[in-house]
């Protein structure tokens, strides 16, 4: 294995979060070298790394000459070079692999000291795709949280009243963004949070990750996607449900149908070494059988814009899209992975279906992380929040 440098913090590094299980909020330099780690910080972060009693070895800057580097009256950015350049050194890093975040400002100054860097993102992406136990069972809170916050949605849809062509709750409209309120809620209450919220009501939910906005009509869709993140871990769940309050057409009908069927398809395919571009393969070509577009009909260089118009899904862990991608270019999945699985059918202008579950690969085939009913009439698929 190379010698590896990961230059950030926690908090935005995944590559980094991974290696160090905390939430660091300030920069540091991560380094492994012939099997031994080290983390290079300031040393108001050394007591919390040492309590998680794990074999990394921490250094403060002061080690590397940070005291005297402040007093030659260096900008701040150039004094944390140097300490990080002589860390390198003194740890005998001569060539290192680095993940693409890696800074640039970084690299440069470590190439004028003959050390050698080397993006390497697959190396990066390797690592982090089985899950450490602390991860699935950050993954597992999260993916609870979005479980809560969907039955939440569904609770309100299922109070809901038409009226004058909008939906009304406790005499006011029903808006994407009253749901969204009470879904960030319910996520603060679980000790988590998400940076989107999508509640796309009609023809928006046919429009990628439109967030939604404004009143719901009755009889028309309204697209759901929770994808909040555990706080402890920084660990990341996905799902996705359909509902309609009042009468469902016979479209929507055949769009959940179908997505249901492409869904159960997928997931009993789920395996190590079945690769994600063949699980999208068998989804379209189930859609295509009935009449869809898909992406792997479609003419090169053209735009869908209705029928499967996106990829069957994605891994999920420290970042909500992550390795192993599940579409045209999918590799093959490993024991460890999780991936969200994620078949829809949408018409623009109108509006569409998606059904997403989280799945966690075993060594004999998955097991399905969600836990939440598939059903388009709000009160039978949630109900009232847990």
């Amino acid at each position: 294995m190379p010698d590896v440098l990961i230059h950030g913090d926690t908090v935005r590094s995944p590559e980094l979060r991974h290696q160090l299980p905390l939430a660091i909020p300030d920069p540091f330099l991560y380094v492994e070298r012939d099997g031994s780690r080290h983390a290079v910080l300031t040393a108001f972060e050394i007591a919390r790394l040492e309590e998680l009693a794990i074999d990394v070895e921490p250094h403060p800057l002061e080690e590397f000459g940070l005291d005297e580097l402040v007093g030659t009256g260096l900008r701040s950015h150039e004094v944390f070079l140097e300490v990080f350049a002589r860390a390198c050194r003194a740890l005998g890093i001569e060539r290192a692999a680095v993940p693409p975040s890696f800074p640039l400002a970084l690299a440069d100054r470590l190439r004028a000291d003959g050390i050698e860097v080397e993006a390497d993102e697959e190396l990066f992406v390797a690592r982090r795709r089985v899950k450490t136990p602390r991860e699935l069972e950050g993954i597992r809170r999260a993916q609870a949280a979005a479980e809560v916050g969907m039955a939440a949605a569904a609770a309100m849809l299922a109070r809901a009243r038409g009226a004058n062509g909008v939906l009304r709750l406790d005499g006011e409209p029903l808006t994407s963004e009253r749901i969204r309120r009470e879904i960030e809620r319910v996520f603060g209450e679980h000790d988590a949070t998400a940076d989107q919220v999508i509640v796309a009501p009609g023809p928006q939910g046919a429009v990628g990750h439109e967030e939604g906005s404004g009143a719901i009509a009755p009889g028309e869709p309204v697209v759901i996607d929770l994808f909040p993140y555990d706080k402890a871990s920084g660990c990341y769940a996905d799902m996705t449900r359909t509902f309609v309050v009042g009468d469902v057409s016979d479209e929507l009908d055949t769009y959940f149908r179908l997505c249901r069927e492409a869904l159960e398809l997928a997931l009993g395919a789920i395996r190590p070494g079945v690769e994600g571009r063949e699980l999208h393969r068998l989804v379209c070509e189930l859609f295509h059988e009935h009449g869809y577009p898909t992406q792997l009909s479609k003419e090169p260089g053209t735009v869908l814009r209705d029928g499967f118009f996106h990829g069957l899904g994605h891994g999920v862990g420290l970042e909500v899209h992550e390795e192993p991608g599940l579409g045209r270019t999918g590799v093959a999945l490993v024991a460890g992975d999780v991936v969200a699985v994620e078949p829809g059918l949408y018409r623009h202008d109108y509006g569409g279906v998606r059904l997403e579950d989280l799945v966690r690969v075993t060594d004999d085939g998955a097991e399905k992380l969600t836990d939440f009913p598939y059903d388009l009439e709000p009160g039978r698929a949630g109900g009232v929040a847990g």
